[in-house]
């Protein structure tokens, strides 16, 4: 059964002092909080991630890394690999976001290496896809998506899928104030959902959760939310603020 996920992403912000005190917030406000299943997770930066675990430790929050390196180790200076992840405690990691295949160069055969090294370290991957406003005026969303998904992922055999959540993010949605609409966020998780079906078959398909991440707020995640292939978000912005993130979590 899939499960809902509301997942933060706080990018480079929020130095020592403000990770603590945005932890113990949202700590706070979903302590009595009926999450109804619902999985909550904040993906601070590197350098705060062992302070965010401590911080969430006995809660219902859980915490993501924003990345890692594909090498078990070796000559890479200023990246991190899987076994330091691990061992701050962190059990997720969210790998191919589209930042860092635009200003960092990330293919899709780079995140299938990836995908590949936090598997074999039993991470669970946040993986994230999806295309750029002239894909979309061209007509070519679905085909993106798809090469995307198949390139990175579809080398996998079928029991992988247990680690894998999908995040769908329209890139022109990120970061400047568009939001596809629900309908165009329930077509695309719809026809992802379908390649995962017509690969592994619907048993799969149906057991992995797909988020939506694009400029979701507080103002439109109920409605998002609702439709029948969203199981979720991946949220910017609005999870650097505890009320707004703890909104969007309860629009379920």
């Amino acid at each position: 059964m899939r499960k809902n996920i509301v997942a933060g992403n706080w990018k480079m912000n929020n130095d020592l002092k403000a990770t603590k005190k945005l932890v113990k917030q949202i700590r706070k406000s979903i302590k009595k909080t009926d999450l109804k299943g619902t999985r909550v997770i904040v993906a601070p930066t590197f350098v705060n991630l062992i302070t965010a675990v401590k911080g969430s430790k006995k809660s219902k929050l859980e915490v993501a890394a924003q990345n890692m390196h594909q090498a078990n180790n070796g000559a890479f200076t200023g990246e991190v690999s899987a076994e330091m992840l691990k061992s701050t405690g962190v059990k997720t990691v969210i790998l191919g976001h589209s930042e860092r295949r635009a200003y960092f160069g990330e293919t899709d055969a780079l995140l299938a290496e990836k995908v590949n090294t936090a598997l074999a370290h039993k991470l669970e991957v946040i993986f994230c896809f999806g295309e750029e406003l002239a894909d979309r005026k061209a007509g070519k969303e679905e085909a993106v998506v798809e090469s995307q998904i198949k390139n990175a992922l579809f080398h996998l055999e079928a029991n992988a899928y247990k680690k894998i959540v999908l995040a769908y993010e329209p890139v022109w949605a990120i970061g400047t104030g568009e939001t596809a609409s629900p309908e165009q966020a329930q077509d695309m998780h719809a026809f992802i959902r379908k390649t995962l079906a017509d690969t592994y078959g619907s048993e799969i398909a149906d057991t992995v959760s797909i988020l939506y991440g694009g400029s979701v707020k507080p103002a439109n995640a109920k409605e998002i939310f609702g439709k029948p292939d969203v199981d979720g978000g991946l949220i910017g912005g609005a999870s650097l603020n505890a009320n707004d993130f703890h909104a969007i979590v309860t629009a379920f």
